[in-house]
């Protein structure tokens, strides 16, 4: 349990049906589905109670709701466009206190960085901390952590659909109804141009190479192993590099 008696639920939103790469989350690297990488990774966290899979009522994602229950997580199935409100059904259903909201897209995230976000919420009482609004870290590095009742506040209050999509837009267009807390990267993992998120083929095959050069041998690798691992290997950077990114930080 973490530092204060709330309950901390990582809620990971993914769906099989994206529409630059289907079923990505269950693309292998190294004998391992992509959104499993993730999900170990998760389990390194010491402040997370649960894991929870945030995916749709489509039936394409019958196929997630299979994978969490092989890797033994918990599943919520909501809209598919109305990514707020299925994330704040998923905490309600799992008696979430705190949510640490992943998108599915960060299989290589860093456990370390995680943690922090979580401790910097919890240590500084905090409405709504976020590490990935020009914190300057490496994209697929993104965590965002908020109690609850924030989020549920923030969803009565709008029915905008990018906000819907976007979970945390209205959150963050609000800061004198939210105060943030906007983390900023140590000098060393500063590489905002880099990114790791899955999004297109190519960054499934970066992502690839990454995990499989550390292998079993290091499973958990951090954000500053891919920094040095790709200041060395430098024509891996280029792999994903035209790919045009689209949501919000």
């Amino acid at each position: 349990m973490s530092l204060s008696q709330d309950k901390v639920v990582a809620i990971i939103e993914a769906r099989m049906g994206s529409t630059r790469l289907p079923g990505k989350h269950l693309l292998k690297a190294n004998g391992k589905p992509m959104l499993q990488h993730l999900i170990e990774r998760l389990q390194q966290v010491s402040v997370i109670d649960e894991i929870v899979i945030a995916t749709t009522n489509n039936k394409k994602d019958d196929l997630l709701v299979s994978f969490a229950s092989e890797v033994s997580v918990g599943v919520y199935r909501g809209n598919e466009n109305d990514v707020m409100g299925r994330v704040v059904e998923a905490g309600e259903a799992f008696s979430a206190d705190v949510i640490c909201e992943i998108t599915g897209d960060c299989p290589i995230i860093d456990p370390e960085i995680v943690e922090q976000v979580i401790q910097t919420f919890l240590v500084n009482n905090a409405v709504y901390v976020n590490n990935g609004k020009h914190g300057g870290l490496p994209g697929g590095m993104n965590v965002q952590v908020f109690y609850l009742e924030t989020l549920k506040h923030s969803a009565e209050l709008t029915q905008d659909p990018k906000d819907r999509e976007h979970v945390t837009l209205h959150i963050k267009r609000n800061s004198e109804l939210f105060p943030p807390i906007y983390l900023v990267a140590e000098a060393k993992l500063r590489w905002p141009e880099l990114e790791l998120t899955l999004d297109e083929g190519d960054d499934y095959e970066l992502l690839k190479r990454i995990v499989e050069f550390f292998g079993d041998e290091n499973p958990f690798f951090s954000c500053y192993d891919i920094i040095q691992l790709l200041q060395k290997k430098t024509d891996w950077i280029q792999i994903n590099q035209h790919v045009n990114r689209k949501g919000e930080g």
